[in-house]
């Protein structure tokens, strides 16, 4: 049975890269949760809203010691 969760969470790891994580699953190591819930589709607008730099944050602070 492929049975899809109604609830979702915006997750967000070290690197400050977003995914989406049902609420009903133990979150991946490494990833915490971002403070967003809902369905799929607005978990997915939340992320389009709050992750403007798709560049890992390593990469952002490099690029800002050598710019």
């Amino acid at each position: 049975m492929n049975e899809s969760p109604d609830r979702y969470q915006v997750v967000v790891n070290d690197e400050e890269q977003y995914s989406v994580w049902p609420v009903t699953r133990p979150l991946p190591a490494g990833w915490t949760g971002a403070g967003f819930e809902g369905p799929h589709s607005a978990c997915l607008e939340h992320i389009t809203e709050v992750w403007t730099d798709m560049r890992p944050r390593s990469l952002r602070l490099y690029a800002q010691g050598h710019g």
